[in-house]
């Protein structure tokens, strides 16, 4: 099994950038949590969401190990929790536990990869259609498990 290095850079500020991945916070009008009901958390990207995908992960399995050259990606973990994780310019491990309603930017071009440490569903959401792109996806190794197979065809639209 794959494990985060313990000198890892865990970044905390959350304004955008184009050069390294972001945790995304939402928005909340806290009437709705106040009237009891429960809450309404509101995410608004800078750019146009063109696409998105529900991804389902498999304990201690890995996706990822990519980066995109056309698209944004927004990243929001709907049940579970795992990691991401990428590199900074100096390659030094960069990562972000995430768990249910939180949301990642990941610029284009920035490698990444997820780690499910429990069974998890995200969604992902793209600024360019999958299909558009040439290809979609380009590997790059960010993490590996001992447990996990990540070799597939970059350029093939149906391995998102």
């Amino acid at each position: 099994m794959s494990t985060v290095s313990p000198n890892a850079i865990v970044p905390t500020n959350d304004d955008f950038s184009d050069e390294r991945i972001v945790r995304f916070n939402p928005s909340c009008n806290l009437q709705t949590v106040r009237d009891s009901r429960g809450g309404i958390f509101t995410w608004v990207p800078p750019e146009p969401i063109m696409e998105f995908n529900m991804l389902i992960f498999h304990p201690n399995k890995i996706r990822g190990n990519h980066y995109h050259g056309e698209f944004v990606e927004y990243f929001m973990v709907v049940e579970g929790f795992g990691v991401m994780v990428s590199r900074d310019k100096e390659g030094k491990e960069v990562f972000f536990h995430l768990s249910k309603g939180q949301c990642l930017r990941v610029p284009i071009g920035i490698p990444h990869a997820f780690y499910a440490i429990e069974y998890t569903t995200a969604m992902a959401f793209l600024t360019k259609r999958w299909d558009d792109c040439n290809p979609p996806i380009v590997f790059e190794h960010i993490i590996n498990s001992s447990n996990d197979s990540t070799a597939y065809p970059i350029a093939n639209s149906d391995n998102k």
